[in-house]
């Protein structure tokens, strides 16, 4: 999920610092040391951050998730 993070981020053209005022404003109380463990994978990020980025982007939860539904084989 981190990349997907990461690319919708920077098709906004956005830094992690922007992206987390952004989302500081909307009521998650997030550091861009948290954020850049978002997109590193580090960190699961929460339910609550990803609706405020959702809305904030304006995607489909589709766009968090493509690509990780592997099948197991």
């Amino acid at each position: 999920m981190g990349d997907n993070l990461r690319r919708l981020r920077l098709q906004s053209g956005l830094s992690q610092e922007k992206i987390c005022a952004e989302l500081q404003r909307r009521g998650c109380d997030i550091g861009r040391t948290t954020y850049a463990k978002y997109e590193s994978g580090e960190l699961n990020i929460r339910a609550s951050v990803l609706i405020e980025l959702r809305r904030f982007y304006g995607c489909s939860y589709d766009d968090f998730f493509a690509g990780l539904e592997n099948p197991q084989t």
